[in-house]
């Protein structure tokens, strides 16, 4: 499996037509794969982007083949950067067998490569106990990253798809086992953190499956 995530910003200036302008050659180049995300971004993003792609792959070989065609179709005045990820079978994750979501949310982030093993493991098993207390969260992965781009080395992407837009920005980002249990990490002033750089919050409409019905299983 070799899955892309990739976080496309334009420039403040580029005008009403340059996004959809973008998606059209966008989702040429991709194809029409049924795993093929190519939307823009809703309002709220932070650091997000103003297009998300998510892709998945069979293969690398071929992965690789279409992730060059985005590039080229990126190269333009209009794109300011690119923020991404290449990662491959998750830490972790799972699809509840209530139904799909309908809103899709990518985090990218960078944990300090100096942090201790044991402080990693706890810092992923408490992402990924997160679903088990909210329950607008209908599928999730936790993935580490193999090749990072943009305005951070990357280390994770942590993925979920949420029943609707309420589901994410209030029932999740208010639960008491974010703020509780979670922000620890990502607090510069809690002697446990150990997330680095700013984040990449990034959701979109989800309109292809893309962690609830992947090809191959969930790990």
């Amino acid at each position: 499996m070799y899955e892309v995530t990739r976080l496309v910003h334009l420039v403040p200036d580029a005008g009403p037509g340059a996004i959809g302008t973008l998606l059209t050659e966008l989702r040429a180049a991709v194809g029409a794969g049924p795993y093929a995300l190519v939307e823009p971004t809703l309002p709220g993003v932070r650091n997000g982007g103003d297009i998300l792609l998510r892709l998945n792959f069979a293969e690398a070989v071929s992965g690789r083949t279409v992730m060059d065609r985005v590039a080229e179709v990126c190269d333009r005045a209009e794109v300011s950067r690119i923020d991404g990820a290449d990662h491959g079978p998750g830490v972790g994750g799972a699809a509840e067998p209530r139904g799909a979501g309908t809103v899709f949310r990518t985090l990218l982030l960078r944990a300090d490569p100096a942090a201790p093993a044991a402080a990693l493991a706890e810092f992923e098993g408490d992402l990924l106990r997160m679903p088990r207390h909210i329950p607008t969260i209908r599928a999730w992965r936790l993935s580490r990253v193999d090749r990072a781009t943009g305005s951070a080395e990357w280390t994770h992407v942590w993925e979920q798809e949420f029943t609707d837009l309420a589901g994410l920005s209030g029932t999740y980002l208010s639960h008491p086992v974010h703020w509780g249990l979670v922000d620890r990490w990502f607090d510069p002033e809690c002697p446990e953190s150990i997330v680095r750089d700013r984040v990449c919050h990034s959701f979109c409409v989800r309109t292809r499956p893309v962690l609830s019905a992947a090809p191959g299983p969930l790990p």
